[in-house]
């Protein structure tokens, strides 16, 4: 019986409540997350709440009220734990739910828990108060924060045998990643510009006139705001495009699982897309209903299709 498909016969009561644990914190904190893992069969959706519960671990130290020194010390605490859990020194009945759950999970998969230390390092750039000065600038944050969540998420889902460009699956996950990270900047507009962050590049702010910031509900005066976020949102379709490249090398649920997180930001940058104006009133976001569509949309393989067909086109 390959690990993949091992039964809860085989798992034992501390590593189910472990993965239980896990499973509570995605569903309570993960919104968008949560809607795609629910696809997955029991083994993978289980591992990918333990990937998730130590991300947000890492993310709630890092937007926490601690001083700064404090946050860093718990963010190296955090990689001294995930150094454990990568060295097999986890047990069953360890006091961390978290740890026991992902080092379960790291065993029954090739997870490349490495990814969750890169995670660690976007956290302390964030930390430092690192701004960016172009789009390859920046590109190296989203690869920490989101192409590295992709590429560890990657190791549950698998690609098929025989897969086209399997071997390039890594880099799709990892593109998939920073679309999803590039939104995910657009929607935070306002809210990160109440932290003090500024994640756009300081060129294309300066290219639209955008300069001053957004410490408002209105755009700096004489912007082209408007340009500005139609301009990365150009940029955040492209990244999409290329990274559902990854879809048709799934298996089915991993596929829809795939498909319905991506969907759901997609369908954010459609709404940022059509009124701009709107991410610096308030954050924007999808209705429930809505969500479970596109859910239901990337279970039943279409877009893996549509992507399918377009890459056949490419090659013939």
């Amino acid at each position: 019986m390959s690990k993949a498909v091992e039964s809860d016969q085989n798992v034992s009561a501390p590593v189910l409540a472990a993965y239980s644990y896990c499973e509570t914190v995605t569903g309570q904190q993960a919104r968008n997350f949560a809607y795609g893992i629910r696809l997955l069969p029991t083994a993978k959706r289980r591992a990918m709440s333990a990937v998730y519960a130590f991300s947000r671990r890492v993310d709630d130290i890092g937007d926490g009220t601690l001083a700064p020194d404090v946050k860093a010390l718990r963010l190296e605490e955090t990689r001294a734990l995930l150094g454990r859990v990568q060295g097999g020194e986890v047990e069953e009945d360890d006091t961390d739910p978290v740890a026991v759950a992902l080092a379960h999970a790291a065993g029954r998969f090739p997870v490349p828990l490495g990814g969750l230390d890169e995670l660690i390092d976007g956290v302390l750039m964030d930390l430092r108060g690192e701004t960016y000065e172009t789009w390859d600038d920046l590109k190296v944050y989203c690869r920490c924060v989101a192409g590295a969540i992709g590429r560890v998420s990657l190791g549950v889902f698998g690609t098929e045998a025989g897969a086209h460009e399997a071997e390039r699956a890594p880099e799709y996950a990892d593109t998939l990643g920073l679309a999803l990270q590039l939104t995910n900047i657009l929607r935070d507009l306002r809210e990160d510009a109440g932290d003090g962050r500024t994640y756009l590049p300081a060129e294309d702010l300066a290219k639209f006139g955008c300069s001053a910031g957004f410490d408002g509900p209105l755009p700096p005066a004489d912007s082209d705001f408007t340009g500005l976020v139609h301009f990365e949102v150009r940029r955040a379709r492209a990244l999409f495009a290329e990274g559902y490249r990854l879809l048709p090398m799934l298996d089915r649920r991993s596929g829809a699982c795939v498909a319905a997180m991506a969907g759901i930001y997609r369908r954010l940058l459609d709404r940022i897309e059509r009124e701009p104006e709107a991410v610096l009133r308030g954050r924007v976001s999808l209705p429930g209903h809505e969500k479970a569509y596109v859910a239901v949309r990337g279970l039943s393989g279409l877009d893996a299709r549509t992507v399918s067909r377009a890459t056949l086109r490419r090659r013939v």
